[in-house]
């Protein structure tokens, strides 16, 4: 019975050491084997063998890409314009022994890494600069942090920026900015448009003046022209200008009886007798 039980008892031990020492990794995948607390060998996807009791398995690390999500922050660029910036990372480890023993965590490494080194290259730029340059950003992040995380085992794939905004209250600054610049083109504009319209009236008034004077002028010399023919029919100065006196007092009477806002039409009291002045001084001559 007791021969039996050592026979139990040494079967249990082989299984046990069997399993503690067949080790199957997956793919995708890479351990870290120490050997009495000191860095043994990387195991390699598939079946695998450690020493039981000696060799242990420290980390499990992957090898596939990683894909970081780095937090929003706010940055403040070089003109103080506050914006809120974050991004992707796509790393992969290279080196499993440097990733889990060249930094304590080089996910949060990285992550500090990418916020730090963010913060740096968009406060060097002014704001119009950051929002329209996320390419050359990207750039410029992925060169920046691409030798330091070498050194912990991980090569970065790419960096890309996701969102670049400015602030909530910068984003009211800028949208009152662009409503006072709109109103002050606006307004401009309404002021050119007055301006072109006064220039307008007033060339048309002085357009209007000029037609009107010479009107007046060709006008005068109509008169003086008739004024010299009556002279010259009636042998006399005088009987002219009364006869164009009469003619145009008569027009006048005759534009007033003419007018929409007229209701009577008052002649003088002596048209008659002056009328007969005239007459009888031609045929007194």
């Amino acid at each position: 019975m007791e021969g039996l039980n050592i026979l139990v008892i040494l079967a249990i031990a082989v299984v046990v050491t069997l399993y503690k020492g067949i080790k199957i990794v997956p793919q995708g995948e890479e351990w870290i084997v120490e050997k009495l607390g000191k860095f043994s060998r990387t195991l390699q996807p598939g079946l695998n063998l450690i020493i039981p009791f000696i060799e242990d398995i420290r980390q499990r690390i992957s090898t596939r890409d990683i894909i970081m999500d780095i937090p929003q922050q706010e940055v403040i660029t070089k003109d103080n314009a506050v914006i809120r910036t974050n991004a992707v990372a796509f790393v992969r480890v290279t080196n499993p022994k440097d990733a889990l023993y060249g930094v304590e965590d080089f996910k949060l490494a990285i992550t500090n890494l990418i916020m730090t080194t963010l913060r740096s290259i968009i406060g060097e730029m002014k704001l119009d600069e950051a929002l329209s340059n996320r390419e050359m950003i990207k750039a410029r992040l992925k060169e920046a942090i691409i030798d330091d995380v070498a050194d912990w085992g991980v090569t970065v794939k790419s960096v890309e920026i996701q969102d670049i905004n400015p602030s909530g209250s910068m984003q009211d600054s800028m949208e009152r900015q662009a409503a006072a610049e709109r109103e002050r083109r606006a307004i401009e504009t309404t002021a050119e448009g007055n301006k072109n319209a006064a220039i307008l009236e007033a060339q048309g008034k002085l357009e209007a003046a000029k037609l009107e004077a010479e009107a007046q002028v060709a006008l005068a010399q109509a008169s003086a022209s008739a004024l010299e023919m009556i002279a010259d029919a009636t042998e006399g100065k005088e009987l002219s200008a009364m006869f164009l006196l009469g003619d145009r007092y008569i027009n006048s009477l005759e534009n007033m009886s003419k007018s929409p806002n007229s209701k009577f039409v008052v002649y003088p009291a002596d048209i008659q007798a002056t009328i007969k002045g005239m007459l009888g001084s031609v045929f007194n001559k």
